[in-house]
């Protein structure tokens, strides 16, 4: 399909204006120390930023007689600086890693490196200098951008001082991936997807409330669909806006229920209207795949279907599970545009696919959901059928735990994950276990020295990475943000918010 121009004008005017700060390492390090020949300084700004480095360069001895040669690393964590992109050989492309190497002409300097970097770590080695000079490093600086504006974010309260810390990161990795856009990574792949748009817009609605950048993103995906009118997975903002040929499953069906939280939150009904023929699209395209027993097609038939990082996951029962949960949203917001006869075929395929799902993926023996030909045990299966409504509070709670003490269960992989995990908990009605869950989790990450949340955290794997190489990690991921939300809307504490 063809751009609509309409939607996407609209959406361009709704997109934030990015903000610049200058951020100076803490006092009392030491750089100034005149660099020669293999000569190295690290510089710690004390906090995760997104953004771009300035230095001051000058020199001692002999006027300049040669150019420097210089190697500068980025780094979101501290380990990154230790690894070298010469030893990576993963599928994701090298070019994400964060080292560039400069020669400048003329000392003394000042310069602006123009590409934007996420980071808290700079290392910056002389790779050569002229024997009559050495390198003084008089001042490093850098501009942090973010569309965030931190003077409207209330403090997250509590007596519970773990929490607060854990909010904090929370919102500092929200912070860091508001850019024009929200961005999945500032790091990699920097980027709107629609995965993490939806965890992002519940944290933005408790914590900076810039809800009009989420109706620009909503627009965004809706203005620039795949040729057969699917929501694809993400979409470019340059050199202009422009959606990826990665479509999923699962991702095309989250704009559902993503526009119906932003309404829930701003009662926007111009912005249900607009997007309605989106919505009813994602479904119609999704029911393609369902056969006529009311059955997701299985993962080899289906398509990539994310829910986790996991390639031994199964994705048929997840699947169904998020057709429920997206026809859900889709019934309340033909309600809220009184297209009754829409909501009501909705709500009878609902039925239909919920019953399907009871009695095709339900294993009466080990009274858990089991997914694809080999009846595959899963936590996101679980989790996701919960999710849609085919077990009620009881069973559901049954279901989290039995499926814990399976020994062969699948994992969970992602933060992404976690958060629908712990959605599943709370609509069990099972907050504690949901809040220790959180704890253990996110509070694994901040242990391991976290000042932003991490695309991927195996507690019993720390270094895992999916893609082939731990140096291609993002450190500051969007998906990662769920405890600004949790937090803030379900374990309030002293938290006074405006609610």
């Amino acid at each position: 399909m063809e751009k609509n121009t309409e939607l996407l004008n609209k959406a361009l005017h709704l997109l934030p204006e990015v903000r610049k700060t200058k951020i100076v390492p803490p006092k009392g390090q030491s750089f100034f120390e005149p660099l020669g020949k293999d000569g190295m300084v690290e510089i710690d700004f004390g906090r995760h930023m997104v953004g771009y480095l300035h230095l001051k360069l000058g020199y001692i001895n002999s006027h300049p007689d040669a150019p420097v040669w210089l190697k500068i690393y980025f780094a979101e964590s501290k380990k990154e600086l230790e690894e070298k992109v010469e030893n990576y050989d993963g599928w994701i492309c090298s070019g994400w890693v964060q080292q560039e190497q400069i020669h400048v002409d003329v000392i003394p300097a000042e310069i602006e490196l123009p590409r934007r970097y996420a980071f808290r770590y700079v290392k910056i080695e002389v790779l050569d200098i002229s024997s009559k000079f050495e390198l003084t490093i008089d001042d490093a600086y850098v501009e942090a951008v973010s569309s965030a504006d931190e003077t409207t974010l209330i403090p997250y309260e509590s007596t519970d001082k773990e929490l607060v810390a854990i909010d904090r990161i929370a919102c500092n990795t929200l912070h860091d991936c508001m850019q024009q856009v929200f961005e999945d990574g500032p790091k990699r792949d920097r980027r709107l997807w629609i995965g993490d748009l939806r965890l992002q817009a519940l944290a933005n609605y408790e914590t900076y409330r810039m809800n009009d950048m989420v109706k620009g993103c909503l627009y965004l995906f809706a203005a620039l669909p795949m040729e057969n009118g699917q929501v694809g997975a993400c979409v470019f903002m340059e050199p202009e806006p422009e959606v990826d040929d990665t479509c999923m499953f699962d991702y095309s069906l989250l704009f559902i229920p993503t526009l119906w939280d932003y309404y829930q939150e701003t009662g926007d009904r111009q912005a249900l209207e607009e997007l309605w023929l989106t919505v009813k699209q994602q479904l119609k395209l999704a029911e393609e795949r369902v056969d006529e027993d009311g059955i997701v097609a299985d993962s080899d038939v289906l398509g990539w279907c994310f829910l986790d990082w996991s390639l031994e996951l199964n994705k048929q029962a997840g699947a169904q599970g998020v057709l429920l949960y997206a026809l859900k949203a889709a019934i309340r917001i033909a309600g809220e545009l009184k297209e009754d006869r829409e909501a009501e075929m909705m709500q009878k395929k609902y039925d239909l696919y919920c019953g399907a799902a009871k009695k095709y993926f339900w294993d009466e023996k080990q009274k858990l959901f089991v997914s694809g030909k080999d009846r595959q045990v899963s936590y996101a299966s679980q989790v996701w059928l919960i999710l849609g409504g085919a077990a009620n509070q009881k069973e559901g709670i049954n279901i989290l735990h039995r499926v814990a003490q399976h020994q062969n269960a699948v994992r969970i992989v992602t933060p992404y994950m976690y958060h629908y995990y712990i959605e599943a908990f709370l609509q069990c009605g099972e907050k504690e276990e949901a809040l220790q869950i959180m704890k253990t989790y996110w509070g694994g990450m901040a242990k391991q020295g976290a000042d932003t949340f991490w695309e991927l955290y195996d507690p019993k794997n720390p270094e895992a990475s999916p893609y082939g190489g731990t140096i291609v990690n993002s450190y500051c991921h969007a998906w990662s943000c769920a405890p600004a939300y949790f937090l803030r809307r379900y374990y309030t504490g002293k938290l006074v918010n405006g609610r």
